[in-house]
């Protein structure tokens, strides 16, 4: 029996999130030796990025497993850089300018972590402080519960320190449960953050729009499976910043 139209499609997207491939020209490797000889790296997921907004600075995200007693789970402590690169290309001359050191900060079990990118998007929240972002695509292995997720957080420098402004929150989603063959329900989220024209305690408040859609399919006594769409729903939530970080709603969170 073939698989309902919406399962279907929500499978053949899943393989599309790939893993993005290690930071060019030994940037990442290089940086980690300097901050953490003793750990493992891993390159796979380590990423780069130049940041446009300022000219020779580059973002660097190192995640580092840590040795795990459960089977098939492995926490990552994660190395968040802002580096400054010299106009003549000389990499010994590299410097970091801010950083933070992240324990425990992403987990995997059941849900794999696909890839760790790094968005540059124009996030400026006060007068000389612009944000820039993390994205982490996680995916899970079920069949007959198919899942895969996008999520954003937003750090700025400040001085010798990266801090964190924005917790992991989910974007994207898509999920769902069924039986494999037509009987299940199917789920799909698509949201937006942008910098909105309120201020909060210096900063400014954030803006997520998310869509949400909902289809059901089901077998009939006529031997045939229908699927029904539902009401598509629309939501908007203002992020304010309360002096250290933007509150999360619970809709929004990823836990």
């Amino acid at each position: 029996m073939r698989p309902t139209r919406i399962a279907a499609a929500l499978l053949l997207a899943l393989p599309t999130l790939g893993v993005q491939a290690a930071c060019e020209n030994g940037l990442a490797e290089r940086m980690h030796a300097k901050l953490n000889p003793d750990r493992h790296l891993d390159e796979e997921r380590a990423a780069c990025k130049p940041w446009p907004a300022y000219p020779g600075r580059s973002i660097v995200v190192l995640p580092m497993p840590r040795p795990s007693s459960e089977p098939g789970v492995t926490s990552y402590d994660v190395e968040v850089l802002v580096i400054q690169r010299p106009d003549n290309g000389n990499t010994e001359r590299d410097t970091i300018l801010a950083r933070a050191f992240e324990p425990n900060a992403l987990t995997e079990d059941a849900i794999t972590i696909q890839d760790i990118r790094i968005d540059t998007g124009r996030y400026t929240l006060a007068a000389n402080t612009r944000a820039f972002g993390i994205r982490i695509r996680y995916r899970g292995a079920s069949r007959v519960n198919p899942y895969s997720s996008e999520t954003l957080q937003l750090y700025v420098a400040q001085g010798t320190k990266v801090r964190k402004v924005l917790d992991e929150i989910e974007l994207d989603m898509d999920g769902g449960e069924w039986d494999a063959t037509c009987t299940g329900h199917f789920e799909q989220v698509r949201g937006t953050l942008a910098v909105g024209q309120g201020v909060s305690e210096g900063f400014a408040d954030l803006v997520v729009h998310r869509t949400q859609t909902e289809n059901r399919a089901e077998w009939q006594e006529s031997g045939e499976c229908i699927e029904k769409a539902l009401p598509v729903k629309l939501r908007t939530f203002t992020l304010h910043y309360d002096g250290e970080r933007y509150p999360i709603p619970k809709a929004l969170r990823t836990e």
